[in-house]
C-alpha cells in the first residue's frame, strides 16, 4: 500500500476516533449557541429598522441616533465574538487538535517508517 493510502487510512481513523468526536462536540457547543445569539441580535436590528423607524431615529446626542448606535454595535459584537472565540479555541480546541494532528503525522508502525 502506498504512503498516501496509509495516510488516508490514518485520517479516517482519526475522524472516527472518540477524541475527534469530543473535539467536534466541544466546538459545536460553543459555535452554535454563539451563532444563534448573534443572528438573533442581527435580525432584531433589521426588524427594528424596518418596523420601528421612529424608535431607531431617536436622537441620543447630536446627530447620533439609536439606529446608528445599534448598527455600530453589530461591528463591536462581531469583533468581540471573534476575540472570545480565538482565546477559547487556543485554550480548549488547539491542544487537542494538535495531538490529533501529531497522531496523523506519526508513523503507525515500522513498515511505514521506510
Amino acid at each position: 500500500m502506498s504512503n498516501d493510502a496509509h495516510l488516508g487510512d490514518r485520517y479516517i481513523a482519526v475522524q472516527e476516533s472518540e477524541e475527534f468526536s469530543k473535539l467536534r462536540r466541544k466546538f459545536r457547543k460553543f459555535v452554535f449557541p454563539v451563532t444563534a445569539l448573534f443572528l438573533a441580535w442581527y435580525f432584531l436590528y433589521v426588524v427594528l429598522s424596518m418596523f420601528a423607524p421612529d424608535f431607531m431615529g431617536i436622537k441620543l446626542w447630536g446627530n447620533i441616533n439609536i439606529g446608528l448606535v445599534l448598527g455600530l454595535g453589530q461591528f463591536v459584537s462581531t469583533f468581540a465574538i471573534t476575540i472570545v472565540y480565538v482565546r477559547w479555541a487556543e485554550r480548549e480546541l488547539d491542544p487537542v487538535a494538535d495531538e490529533l494532528a501529531a497522531s496523523i503525522d506519526a508513523p503507525q508502525d515500522a513498515a511505514e517508517v521506510d
